[in-house]
């Protein structure tokens, strides 16, 4: 009687365990599969022929540039920052006409500072400016991120001072607004090329 108490006892206790650890697994994939369904949604792949077109044009990762439109606009096309920049990539007046001179687009009566609110030129504009940004800084994220955020003279300089770089890469930024845009930027790079990379 005593023997098949304890066998009862420990088909009991092996079940519960079997149970827990069922538990444990379908929890495990249902938390993954809600996260990873939130990202989706939080990093969409929005306007992908322009950003396809452009990231191919000018030689840039194309995950990149869905990284600077997320965290710049949130992929609201008609974005308008206090500072007056517009749109997804959020292109500032006095760089929207540096990029116009550069492309010989001043003239063109197609081509204004409303243009900004349009996806495709937006687009098109970010990506030359990022493109020029990852030449003058050897392709490198931190210091393209740092040079969207807070201006290429900046980065320049900071590259300069040993404290905050070392060959030639930037270890720290002294400005914690862009130290803290440039987290945003890695962060929303990493999860896209999670999400979206072919396995």
């Amino acid at each position: 009687m005593r023997t098949r108490r304890k066998k009862n006892s420990k088909t009991k206790i092996a079940v519960a365990i079997l149970l827990v650890a069922v538990l444990a697994v379908l929890a495990f994939f249902g938390i993954s599969y809600g996260v990873d369904r939130f990202q989706r949604e939080t990093h969409p792949l929005k306007y992908h022929q322009y950003v396809m077109q452009y990231s191919k044009e000018y030689g840039l990762d194309s995950f990149l540039v869905y990284a600077f439109i997320k965290t710049e606009s949130g992929f609201d096309e008609k974005a308008e920052s206090y500072l007056g920049a517009r749109g997804l990539m959020q292109i500032m007046p006095e760089t929207f006409e540096w990029i116009r001179y550069r492309l010989d687009e001043e003239n063109d009566p197609e081509i204004s500072f409303d243009s900004m609110y349009e996806a495709k030129t937006n687009i098109r504009y970010g990506c030359y400016l990022l493109k020029y940004l990852s030449d003058e800084f050897g392709g490198g994220l931190t210091e393209i991120a740092a040079a969207y955020h807070a201006g290429n003279g900046s980065v320049s300089a900071w590259l300069e001072n040993s404290e905050y770089s070392e060959n030639g890469k930037l270890i720290k930024i002294p400005k914690s607004d862009t130290a803290h845009y440039v987290d945003k930027i890695s962060n929303a790079y990493e999860v896209y090329c999670k999400l979206y990379n072919e396995k």
